[in-house]
């Protein structure tokens, strides 16, 4: 695909490339979306396979170098994402939490970030007894937990959207005291769902496409 801008979206475990979107809605028409009878800004959606690990160092296991050191300079030399050009990032689930780790890593390279129902914990404890191996250890979750970090996201737009069932609801409301200001947070009826993740892409890719486009058109953005 050629666009513009470059997002990318991280998924759950075992997610492939073709699945990060859910319902049978591939990239090329994720992009192509009309949102209240409107299309999106140019730009373009780029997936990876998941994997059955998680969305933070490992060892042996490092997603996050995978997007930063491999994917995002295969893309630019693609002529997606070269600068002023800019990258924004978007995920569902696990994938949600790995979108908003990597704008708290990289605030300077990733411009906008989107979540719908990101796999967020508490604690290390709570993390450890629902997923024994979604952090090597304590450190690495006190690391990478995307809720103490949060305060890294001060100038990068973020929406982030929960069910009020959602197993994950107390840990995106955690996250969302602890966001800048600025931040949109989106409660709303669902539940852990595709109907529910379904339902927030649409919102979801207009807003990094309204952030993506409203930066590059800034003069001096570099």
């Amino acid at each position: 695909m050629t666009g513009r801008h470059q997002a990318r979206g991280p998924g759950g475990p075992g997610w492939t490339r073709r699945r990060v979107l859910t319902l049978g809605l591939a990239p090329a028409q994720a992009v192509a979306l009309r949102v209240d009878g409107r299309p999106l800004a140019p730009m373009a959606l780029v997936s990876v396979d998941g994997g059955n690990g998680y969305w933070n160092p490992h060892p042996g296991d490092d997603p996050m170098a995978m997007v930063i050191g491999e994917l995002i300079p295969l893309c630019r030399r693609l002529g997606l994402g070269r600068l002023p050009r800019r990258i924004a990032m978007m995920g569902i689930s696990m994938g949600g939490y790995g979108a908003l780790l990597l704008a708290e890593k990289y605030p300077h390279l990733i411009a906008a970030a989107a979540a719908i129902s990101p796999a967020i914990w508490t604690s290390y404890a709570q993390a450890r007894g629902a997923n024994a191996g979604a952090y090597a250890s304590a450190a690495a979750f006190a690391a990478n937990d995307a809720v103490t970090h949060a305060s890294a996201l001060a100038h990068v737009p973020v929406r982030v959207a929960v069910g009020y069932d959602d197993p994950f609801y107390p840990g995106v409301r955690a996250l969302a005291r602890a966001l800048p200001a600025g931040a949109v947070v989106d409660l709303a009826k669902g539940c852990h769902s595709g109907a529910f993740f379904a339902a927030q892409q649409p919102p979801s890719l207009a807003f990094l496409a309204r952030h993506l486009a409203s930066l590059t058109a800034q003069p001096g953005v570099t």
